[in-house]
């Protein structure tokens, strides 16, 4: 019986991984990675058998309880099984439920946090999640909630009025809505910023307000993955932006 490794890949940037997650991979006989994570990362796997890619977008096939059965299949086979996640494993990349089934399972495994693009991708844009003038409290959620939900994104409402900052992942497709359900509870000249392909050469900020960030993300044809920043310290990208 092999060990599964739970491994945040970063948010894109090769360099970002963390230095124990490219040990693991180094001695990786088997990787199973999403569809975001930088291909550039699997070369450090010099000693892998296979690789194998779960991306999970509209139309694809691999469905959480699949991989959850590869993962046990593969651990039974090699001794050192990665599970490569784009961002933080822990942080809306369903680790905790691959852990669960390893666990019931018998399976050994290990958590190798890695940097999440909730906190790389603000500060790619020059724009710091939380500033003792703008920001003390900061919230991370997810734009794109399990098929379902009674509640769809209702919920975020008391997050907006709650917090100083929130970071929203996922949440592309839904701009539209939650432009509206933050609008319900904020003044329509908060400042929002939309960072698109995050920490990689091709990223591309875009900043307004609930008044007019819809047509500005229509107009530039915003795409996934991006991450969109609610709050106050948008203001500060431009005085502090230093990627671009």
């Amino acid at each position: 019986m092999g060990k599964v490794y739970l491994v945040g890949a970063g948010p894109g940037d090769p360099e970002l991984i963390t230095l124990k997650g490219l040990k693991i991979l180094q001695k990786s006989d088997v990787v199973i990675y999403d569809r975001l994570v930088n291909e550039k990362i699997l070369e450090y796997a010099v000693n892998a058998k296979e690789f194998i890619c779960v991306g999970k977008e509209v139309g694809e096939s691999w469905k959480q309880e699949e991989i959850n059965k590869l993962l046990v299949e593969k651990a039974r086979k090699y001794d050192n099984v990665v599970r490569l996640k784009n961002g933080d494993p822990m942080l809306f990349g369903r680790g905790g439920e691959e852990c669960e089934v390893l666990k019931e399972a018998g399976i050994s495994y290990e958590i190798i946090p890695g940097i999440s693009s909730a906190l790389a991708g603000p500060t790619y844009a020059g724009i710091p999640v939380t500033h003792r003038e703008y920001s003390s409290s900061i919230a991370i959620v997810t734009g794109h909630r399990k098929e379902g939900c009674v509640d769809e994104l209702d919920y975020l409402k008391k997050i907006f009025s709650s917090v100083d900052t929130t970071i929203i992942l996922m949440g592309v497709s839904n701009l539209e809505k939650i432009v509206k359900i933050a609008s319900s509870s904020l003044p329509p000249t908060t400042p929002i910023a939309i960072v698109e392909n995050a920490t990689l050469r091709e990223q591309r900020v875009l900043t307004g307000d609930l008044q007019n960030i819809v047509e500005i993300s229509q107009r530039y044809q915003v795409k996934p993955p991006a991450v969109i920043i609610l709050g106050e310290v948008v203001t500060l990208r431009e005085k502090l932006r230093w990627l671009e």
